[in-house]
């Protein structure tokens, strides 16, 4: 067969489905997406990439969909986006095991999938990570933090997205987010089960990873306490060639430790006074605007690349050029309805302007969650120096034109 198929399970509006999209057609491949609801992927129709409604949550419904595929097409490889739900990525690396395909070794994602699981699996490593407990009730949760030391994070043993995820600094706050998880309001996907952890102090760092090799350490910084919202990052990180070393040892025995090393990872470290510790292992690439930072500072296009690998072909990582490329998250700081959205095509047509995307429309109502969905767009650029970079950046953001009334204020 001379059409060569390449299956997206699921798809990712505000991440990477668009990029994989276009990657695939560039490699000559037919991208086709399999959801449970491929309309909510806008991206389908103006790339207009073939789509089938199926269950993602059943794998032998994705087998047979992927046989009948096959009987038109030769299938070259399958992936699949994660969102908030890792486990579908297990279900991607089940599905690669069936057809022969390479693809992640569905074991060593299962266990990534459950932090609990992780950090034992890290510790027996051993990593460096903060100090943690398991909790599966108010009790355990208060002995936990007792034992460990206030401030805490809480975050579910499984989950994504940062959801759910909250530093409590004394009792009052432990208690809150303890009756939060615990009372009803949290959406959970398995068992209610909670991770207390310590709250590492330190610079935040993600390592993007690729098979066993490091193909840049960024940087970021977060919004206020008590949440963990992202707000901007920078490629690469302004390290040492110590420093640099010590994060990349920590992050390849990280990978040794899970049992990962095929594809690409995304790993959160802080850098402590005992030096770096891992916060997550993420068994996939991390999501939109990093690929764009990554191409923009170094030249490599790590969703081609992943294609590649997911094809069997040799992925190259080879750095092309140097820059300095960041990105800041437009976040919602209120609660209300989003006003005076410009399309960003201004915006992107400055020097240095790689990328202004918006994930919201017009008149749009927000409600903050304290987590990645309270990111309305970002903006991503990239010049020669650090300096020149952040001036770039500042610019671009101050110049976007929107603004959130309110709910209160509405109707007056």
């Amino acid at each position: 067969m001379e059409k060569r198929a390449f299956i997206l399970i699921e798809g990712h509006s505000r991440g990477n489905g668009r990029l994989y999209v276009q990657a695939a057609k560039r490699l000559g491949l037919i991208p086709i997406t399999l959801s449970a609801n491929p309309a909510q992927y806008d991206y389908l129709v103006a790339e207009r990439c073939d789509a089938t409604r199926v269950d993602t949550d059943n794998l032998d419904a994705l087998i047979n969909e992927c046989c009948q595929i096959g009987a038109t097409y030769d299938i070259a490889g399958i992936t699949g986006f994660v969102g908030d739900d890792e486990s579908l990525y297990v279900t991607v690396g089940k599905l690669c095991r069936h057809f022969d395909l390479p693809g992640p070794a569905p074991l060593s994602v299962e266990r990534c999938c459950d932090k609990f699981t992780q950090r034992r699996l890290l510790e027996e490593g051993g990593v460096p990570m903060p100090a943690y407990l398991l909790a599966a009730n108010a009790t355990d949760v208060k002995s936990a933090a007792a034992t460990i030391g206030l401030p805490v994070i809480l975050k579910p043993a499984v989950g994504g997205g940062s959801m759910g995820v909250r530093l409590c600094r004394n009792a009052d706050e432990l208690a809150e987010h303890t009756a939060y998880l615990f009372g009803g309001e949290h959406i959970w996907r398995s068992s209610p089960r909670i991770l207390v952890e310590e709250f590492a102090q330190g610079r935040v760092y993600f390592a993007d990873m690729m098979g066993n090799e490091v193909v840049g350490i960024s940087t970021g910084d977060f919004g206020p306490p008590p949440h963990f919202v992202l707000r901007g990052c920078i490629t690469p990180a302004p390290l040492t060639d110590d420093e640099h070393e010590c994060i990349a040892n920590v992050s390849l025995r990280s990978l040794r430790a899970l049992g990962l090393g095929w594809g690409p990872t995304g790993i959160e470290l802080r850098c402590t006074e005992r030096g770096p510790v891992v916060i997550e292992v993420n068994p996939r690439l991390h999501g939109a605007p990093t690929p764009q930072l990554l191409q923009l500072a170094y030249g490599i296009d790590l969703v081609t690349e992943h294609i590649r690998l997911a094809t069997g072909e040799e992925c190259d990582l080879h750095r092309k050029h140097s820059h300095i490329a960041a990105a800041r998250y437009l976040i919602a700081d209120r609660d209300g309805i989003l006003h005076r959205v410009a399309d960003g095509s201004r915006e992107a047509a400055v020097p240095g302007v790689s990328e202004v995307k918006f994930y919201l429309q017009p008149n749009a109502s927000i409600i903050r969650k304290g987590d990645y969905r309270d990111w309305i767009g970002h903006v991503v650029v990239a010049s020669p120096s650090v300096a020149q970079t952040e001036a770039i950046l500042q610019r671009a953001v101050d110049s976007i034109d929107w603004s959130i009334t309110p709910f209160s204020t509405l109707g007056e």
